[in-house]
């Protein structure tokens, strides 16, 4: 045992933050989506109750995207492909949403209902993907107004699921004919104020809740979040050394195929509670 984990929930977690954080990289999502899936299992698997077991894994993978973002974005922005003036525009309205959905919806909800919504809002992005519906071409980003209101839903959806908004602000900069490597990119940009806002919501909301495992804090899970930051800001660089080694197509469809398996995962787990 290190610091009172066993050695296969060390394993566990290392693993996944190992995939967490190449996918942070590959697709600008903060791997919040393959994170919080397997986190609510290696957590129920511990005793956990189920409605608690999803809402901690939800805080804790927002959480560790505080550290992937910016191992992310740092390889994304030496290759030009982050657009600072969206991330501007975008990130006022990111932080109100996520304080709104961290600190007061993400307690109110229960995590059954957090599990359906994060499955079927996962699979509607999925499905926008598979379509690859062109824009339309005069179809531009909106003006500081219209992000300031996109961002704002961006960082409410994002607290809700516990993922990095890169499912929700990839599909809607491609629809605005922003450049599908720059929309990752951007979105990776995006996930540091995504998870500090929705982070301190959580860290508000779940103030009074008792302790359910050794190291967990409200609905923050301290040693997975240590353990997972600590090697996916390894991993992140390299997955966004893949996103621009691969053509559109190809980021289109690993983005889409990852989307529908969590999807359909989550709406199981959802629909039993």
């Amino acid at each position: 045992m290190i610091f009172g984990l066993e050695w296969q929930l060390i394993a566990e977690l290392l693993l996944l933050g190992c995939a967490t954080g190449f996918l942070a990289g590959l697709l600008g999502i903060g791997g919040g989506m393959l994170l919080v899936p397997f986190l609510t299992m290696i957590l129920a698997h511990r005793g956990v109750p189920a409605d608690l077991a999803v809402k901690m894994a939800i805080a804790t993978s927002m959480s560790t995207i505080l550290f992937t973002s910016l191992s992310s974005v740092r390889a994304h922005h030496q290759r030009g492909a982050v657009r600072w003036d969206l991330v501007r525009g975008l990130a006022p309205g990111i932080v109100i949403g996520g304080l709104l959905a961290g600190a007061g919806v993400f307690a109110l909800l229960k995590g059954a209902w957090l599990a359906i919504f994060f499955a079927l809002f996962v699979g509607f992005s999925a499905t926008q993907m598979v379509r690859n519906k062109k824009p339309s071409a005069s179809r531009q980003m909106p003006g500081l107004s219209g992000q300031f209101a996109a961002g704002g839903v961006i960082g409410f959806l994002s607290g809700l699921v516990g993922a990095g908004g890169g499912f929700v602000s990839v599909p809607f900069m491609t629809w605005c004919n922003v450049k599908i490597h720059n929309a990752v990119a951007t979105s990776a940009a995006l996930g540091f104020p995504i998870a500090l806002a929705n982070t301190v919501g959580y860290v508000v909301g779940g103030r009074s809740l008792p302790q359910a495992l050794a190291g967990a804090v409200g609905y923050l899970y301290l040693p997975a979040l240590i353990v997972v930051a600590s090697i996916s800001v390894v991993l992140a660089p390299l997955g966004a050394r893949t996103a621009h080694a691969m053509n559109i197509a190809q980021l289109k469809r690993v983005f889409a195929t990852l989307l529908y398996a969590l999807a359909a995962y989550m709406l199981y787990k959802g629909l039993r509670g």
